[in-house]
């Protein structure tokens, strides 16, 4: 396949995926945007609800992130037969996983929220959102492992579409639910939480039937008898190290959370704006990387080792060019930008310094987002998990602790910690790309 014929298909991949990722960030953004007309106390408790929400769609993606690798590499290598498999059995864990998750979540809510330092005087809201969209988590799961498997075989658009039309029902629910329009109660953060649970269990409902008409027709018992414990085996593989890594990540973003929590209601309030914003800054980084992992994926499987490393190189650049592009424009508006959402000048002057910090922050997020995906993609999934459990506990947590808490500066000083975790990982992260010792890890041997 010519170098022209990659380039373009990754734009063909990435564009979808851009748009569906953002989508999928607005779903959680649109109740933060909403709730801000209601409270900041309300902002600030859902916050907290999303970073551990956040947590448990990570772990969701354990089975769905070893499926799209394996299945990017059985059908660049033609092995139909194994990649019904593979999707099969990812999508069977992850709901019997799923519900398990979703039990926990409703039925232990409050002592999570209780463990995570939740103040009293938020507890109210926070535990209603967490309980509704918590039960009805499992739908999540599921609806990873179909996009995951649609996207695999380069069906970017469908995701895309589902996606738009769930952010779609959740706006109008919000809109309908939270403030009480068109004859309906105004139910406040219950109705944010009633809206998002709905929409996302629509989108599950959609991706089923696409997946089932338009790519996996069926999936043959006699693919089952006996069980494929070896496509399982390799899932665990994938699976356990990108898991580990992103939960050691989530983790210690739920750790920091309660530090912050710690500081002031403002102080979380703050971080809640400022990370919903920010997430669109590195979407283009995540999408065209997400996009270009199917196409390593395939040429590793195809053998193409070389052709995997200039693809990539490619997609590295102008992932570092859109994103710090995109920081540097949201450090320059920031305080018009935070003022859209909330009048308290407190929150409005942390944001805007966290803006500044962010962007010497987004020069190692590019590379840390490219080197793990695209490690993974290759099959060499242990190192990033290594490398991110060792730096995101003793820089992110450690450090941001000891610059925000001790020493007193507070969130600002915190992102600084943020900052330094992400840009050393990011380093030793890049080294290991361009060593190519990644070559001799792909599945089909």
């Amino acid at each position: 396949m010519h170098k022209h014929t990659l380039k373009r298909q990754l734009k063909v991949l990435t564009i979808p995926v851009f748009i569906e990722i953002a989508l999928v960030m607005l779903l959680g953004a649109v109740d933060t945007v909403m709730l801000s007309r209601y409270s900041d106390n309300s902002v600030a408790a859902v916050g907290l609800d999303n970073q551990l929400m956040s947590l448990v769609f990570l772990v969701y993606q354990f089975f769905s992130m070893g499926a799209a690798i394996l299945c990017a590499q059985y059908i660049g290598a033609g092995l139909h037969k194994r990649l019904v498999q593979v999707v099969g059995m990812a999508l069977v864990a992850n709901l019997v996983f799923g519900m398990v998750v979703s039990a926990l979540l409703f039925f232990y809510a409050e002592e999570l929220l209780l463990l995570m330092g939740l103040r009293p005087e938020l507890m109210g809201d926070g535990l209603v959102y967490l309980r509704l969209t918590g039960a009805l988590s499992f739908f999540q799961a599921l609806s990873l492992t179909f996009s995951a498997s649609l996207r695999s075989a380069d069906k970017v658009v469908y995701p895309m579409v589902v996606t738009g039309f769930a952010n779609v029902l959740n706006i109008f629910g919000n809109y309908a639910l939270i403030f009480g329009h068109w004859g309906c109660p105004q139910m406040g953060v219950e109705g944010a939480a009633i809206a998002t649970a709905a929409s996302r269990a629509i989108a599950m409902t959609l991706l089923a039937i696409i997946h089932f008409k338009k790519h996996i027709l069926q999936f043959p018992l006699e693919y089952f008898r006996p069980v494929p414990w070896r496509e399982l085996r390799l899932l665990l593989h994938i699976g356990i190290p990108a898991m580990s890594e992103n939960l050691s990540y989530s983790l210690s973003q739920v750790v920091i959370t309660f530090f912050i929590n710690q500081i002031s209601n403002e102080a979380l309030a703050a971080r809640t704006y400022c990370a919903n914003i920010i997430v669109f800054v590195f979407l283009f980084c995540i999408s065209i990387t997400q996009g270009g992992d199917i196409l390593v994926g395939h040429l590793v499987g195809q053998r193409r080792h070389q052709a995997a490393y200039i693809l990539g190189n490619f997609f590295y650049r102008w992932s570092m060019i859109i994103t710090l592009t995109g920081s540097a424009l949201l450090a320059v508006f920031g305080r018009p930008i935070l003022s859209a959402f909330t009048d308290n000048g407190e929150i409005i002057t942390m944001g805007v310094w966290v803006f500044v910090v962010d962007f010497f922050l987004e020069i190692g997020r590019v590379s840390n987002i490219f080197a793990c995906g695209t490690l993974r993609a290759t099959g060499d999934a242990v190192y990033p998990v290594v490398i991110g459990v060792i730096f995101q506990w003793v820089v992110a947590v450690g450090v941001s602790y000891v610059i925000g808490i001790p020493l007193g500066y507070g969130l600002v000083g915190m992102w600084i910690g943020f900052a330094l975790d992400e840009n050393i990982r990011g380093v030793v992260l890049m080294r290991r790309w361009k060593s190519g010792k990644w070559r001799s890890k792909g599945f089909v041997k």
